[in-house]
């Protein structure tokens, strides 16, 4: 408050000098008087209160999603649990971190229809020859398929995300 104070005083001063020098016609020229006292700053002081701190534990979000309860069986939503070994195949889909199958549906162009399978590791094409195969035993039909190595996704042509998603948790994932 008091810098400020001090700021303020010497930007009126210049003011008023330059206002004095410039005009055409003689003003009676005033000066301000005015003393900048500066209170001293004091240093602050940080204390720690554990007692309070749980009421704000409770707003703070979790940094990581707990583990999902064990069932027997599917749950009233349909969720089913990974099983408790994964299957022994070259490729293993990891589930997304809300502990779901990662296997999305993609409209794109309006019309065009995809399904993505995401989180491949291993072999992605074994499990590209796999899909093809159990599309070809559901469907009667041989879909077109893109593999991306890198990104590790499976793309398919049409919506079947239900029959993979079915698929992949008779096989373990």
């Amino acid at each position: 408050m008091a810098t400020s104070f001090c700021v303020l005083h010497r930007t009126l001063r210049g003011s008023l000098f330059f206002f004095s020098r410039t005009s055409a016609s003689p003003l009676p020229v005033f000066s301000v008087r005015l003393f900048c006292n500066a209170a001293p700053e004091r240093k602050s002081t940080i204390s720690e209160s554990t007692e309070e701190y749980r009421f704000v534990e409770r707003l703070i979000p979790p940094s990581r999603i707990p583990a999902p309860p064990q069932r027997a069986g599917p749950s009233p939503s349909g969720w089913v649990p990974p099983a408790d070994s994964p299957p022994s195949l070259p490729y293993m889909i990891r589930r997304s971190r809300m502990h779901n199958i990662p296997v999305y549906t993609d409209l794109t162009h309006g019309n065009r229809k995809m399904t993505l399978v995401r989180k491949v590791e291993g072999d992605i094409w074994a499990l590209e020859k796999d899909v093809k195969e159990f599309l070809k035993t559901v469907t009667g039909k041989e879909f077109p398929t893109q593999v991306n190595e890198v990104t590790g996704t499976l793309k398919i042509k049409g919506h079947f995300d239900q029959e993979l998603k079915d698929w992949l948790v008779s096989k373990g994932f």
